[in-house]
């Protein structure tokens, strides 16, 4: 959701603070804005809008100093303004937020009582009047600091400026992601690893209750206790160039193609084909001893990495027949599930901070569940929290639509399953080295997908005047359809939607008219014959049909499609791999034609870090 960043060190702090949110983009805002620490004290500068603002601002009204912080909101409270923008101050004070102060009004009306002055909507500008007012009574700042953050309840990642006190920035983090970087003679904080990774590949993400003092030479943290404690730096492999567009108009289209690299990534020496063999080296004894021996298992996700889970379950019980079920955590975490110790949750996030899933990993281990994390970023909340967890290395994934992070979750999905239909003796030991052998020539197959991205660029410009897709397909593939549909009205903002191709008689075969678009996943396995007469009725319809399918029955697709996607032949369990970049493609010229902001699509954001 919102960024933050924040330096202490020998630079000119004003350029490596907004070089710094423009790597955080991705994560969505409404508005920017920094707070330095000059010569004279506290300085702000902030508005409404996008970061070029924040320039503009800036560059007629320069501030110079080597502290301070700055953010970028998406809005919770208040609508977005420049007065709503953060940094917030309140006497002394100066913070930057992420999170949702669940107690701010009934703080802020006890403050109005006491005569404090407001002069935003936020549940920010709460922390700094309440940290200067336990400053005002003498307190020393790091007590006052952590007496303070104490009163509120909710999410916080704060990081916080003192005036008087202008080498140290101080910050807190509670169910909401903040990590330091480590520098030579300068030191950083930040929600999110791109926006350091131009200074250091070194950080430490704090733990929940986690207080730190930062300056140009030191990190000291304490935890929830107030004892000091030392955190096991974890050094990134991404490079601060894995970041930038790479000569790509957006991060998405950039992204997309690097999926045959990513996917290839995940794979990479965790199974040995040959031998039918999958090799977790990174599962701890102990949860591959409960893997064996689990007699259900719960998937547990949000949007795309839902998606992904729905898949999962399909090769669970197909090849491994584990009875397994798939549940999108904002449900899970209010119901009461079959989830006991028999039972192996896994976990899915791109971030590892998505609050609803996090919620939920953490009610299922309270439910005696072990939980397995299937997450891109090391060190996140939900990569430490988990019993055990597979990293997808992605790399960073900027856009705020997912793409390499979809394929590679299936990817270590498809590994899992392979990994426990050999615990279980499922499927023998020439099934799981044919599967493998076939799943390690993905990459190629995902790479003869984007080859036709010209092809696909056309048909996007084909049906740019649709008024409503659906995208329709059968088994496996049907949570494809519905990713399908969840990335063109993304980015977008056209409506689709996504069905299993049999229940269009059950609804939304009434919609049907030449102003709609179908999209038709229609891969020749099993269920071809099905799909093809789904696509019979809608086009006695009249609407507009895209197919997406194999060369070997293109001639009989032609007879029933306005424009045809070819997507390489490979086994049907395999096959959303090659068909979703194909509908990530089509997703991505529509917005792009349209005009739309396709890396920042509006109301959106990157990690949803709050409920």
């Amino acid at each position: 959701m919102c960024g933050i960043v924040g330096y202490i060190g020998g630079k000119e702090v004003a350029r490596i603070l907004i070089d710094g949110l423009k790597k955080l983009e991705y994560r969505g805002y409404d508005s920017a804005g920094v707070a330095v620490m000059t010569a004279n004290g506290i300085t702000v500068r902030k508005g409404k809008g996008k970061i070029a603002r924040l320039e503009e601002i800036l560059k007629k009204s320069p501030v110079s100093g080597t502290l301070g912080i700055g953010h970028t909101r998406w809005a919770t409270h208040g609508i977005p303004s420049d007065l709503n923008s953060h940094p917030h101050s309140a006497g002394r004070v100066t913070v930057v937020h992420n999170g949702i102060i669940e107690n701010y009004l009934e703080l802020k009306t006890a403050l109005l009582k006491k005569g404090r002055k407001f002069d935003s909507e936020t549940d920010t500008e709460v922390i700094a009047h309440i940290i200067d007012e336990e400053l005002k009574k003498g307190s020393d700042p790091e007590k006052a600091i952590i007496d303070g953050l104490k009163r509120l309840e909710g999410a916080l990642a704060v990081v916080i400026l003192i005036q008087g006190i202008s080498d140290t920035m101080f910050a807190y983090r509670r169910q909401s992601p903040l990590i330091a970087g480590f520098g030579k003679g300068e030191n950083m904080v930040a929600s999110d690893i791109p926006a350091v990774l131009a200074h250091t590949q070194t950080i430490v993400p704090f733990e929940d209750g986690d207080y730190a003092r930062i300056t140009r030479d030191k990190v000291v943290i304490k935890d929830s206790s107030g004892k000091e404690v030392r955190r096991k730096p974890i050094e990134i492999q991404w490079t601060a160039e894995m970041a930038e567009k790479g000569g790509y108009k957006h991060f998405m289209l950039k992204e997309i193609y690097e999926q045959p690299r990513a996917v290839a990534d995940t794979l990479a020496g965790r199974a040995i084909p040959a031998q039918g063999k999958v090799k977790f080296d990174e599962l701890p004894k102990r949860v591959k001893e409960f893997v064996k021996k689990a007699k259900r298992i719960h998937i547990t996700a949000c949007g795309t990495a839902y998606h992904a889970g729905l898949v999962g379950k399909y090769l669970i019980e197909h090849l491994a027949h584990i009875p397994c079920q798939a549940e999108i955590s904002s449900e899970l975490r209010y119901r009461s599930p079959i989830i006991d110790k028999d039972t192996l949750v896994v976990v899915i996030s791109q971030s590892g901070e998505t609050a609803d899933t996090l919620a939920a990993e953490e009610d299922a281990r309270r439910r005696g569940a072990k939980t397995l994390a299937v997450c891109n970023v090391v060190g996140s909340s939900l990569s430490r929290k988990a019993d055990a967890v597979l990293y997808t290395r992605a790399g960073p994934e900027i856009g705020v639509a997912s793409t390499k992070a979809f394929l590679t979750q299936i990817a270590v999905l498809y590994l899992l399953t392979v990994y426990l239909s050999e615990q279980r003796k499922t499927i023998s030991k020439a099934e799981r080295a044919k599967f493998l052998k076939d799943m390690f020539a993905i990459p190629k197959l995902i790479e003869d997908t984007l080859k036709r991205g010209p092809g696909i660029e056309q048909t996007a410009k084909n049906h740019l005047q649709a008024g409503i897709f659906f995208f329709i397909a059968r088994g496996i593939n049907y949570p494809i359809a519905l990713e399908g549909a969840l990335k063109l009205k993304e980015i977008s903002y056209l409506h689709a939607e996504g069905y299993p191709a049999g229940e269009l008689k059950h609804g939304p075969i009434a919609v049907l008219d030449p102003n709609a678009t179908i999209v038709a996943l229609i891969p020749s396995n099993r269920l071809f014959e099905k799909t093809f007469s789904n696509i019979e009725e809608v086009v006695a319809r009249q609407a507009k049909v895209i197919s997406v399918g194999n060369k070997d029955q293109e001639q009989l697709l032609k007879t029933r499609s306005n424009d045809i996607i070819l997507v390489p032949k490979t086994r049907e369990e395999l096959e959303p791999m090659v068909i979703t970049p194909a509908l990530q493609l089509l997703a991505y010229h529509i917005a792009n034609l349209n005009g739309a902001d396709v890396d920042q699509p509006r109301n959106l954001a990157k990690s949803v870090t709050v409920e």
